[in-house]
């Protein structure tokens, strides 16, 4: 299972996709990832364990207007 959730608006979007990726925590576990676009380049961000993992390793100064994350509950 997984869990996936975007943003594309006029606002940051680090904070509002993190906070929407937390409330699909139960969707998977084991790993989490970010992406994003930041001055025409694609920044990931992937690490493994809880959100929080991934939370430590974001630059909120990098902070962008989209972005896709997901969440990870390894099956196989």
């Amino acid at each position: 299972m997984c869990g996936i959730v975007g943003y594309a608006g006029n606002k940051k979007a680090l904070n509002k996709i993190l906070t929407g990726l937390k409330s699909l925590e139960y969707r998977g576990y084991d790993s989490a990832g970010i992406a994003y676009i930041k001055d025409d380049e694609i920044k990931i961000i992937k690490k493994e364990g809880p959100i929080k993992n991934l939370e430590e390793n974001i630059n909120y100064d990098e902070d962008t207007n989209i972005g896709i994350s997901h969440t990870r509950w390894a099956t196989h």
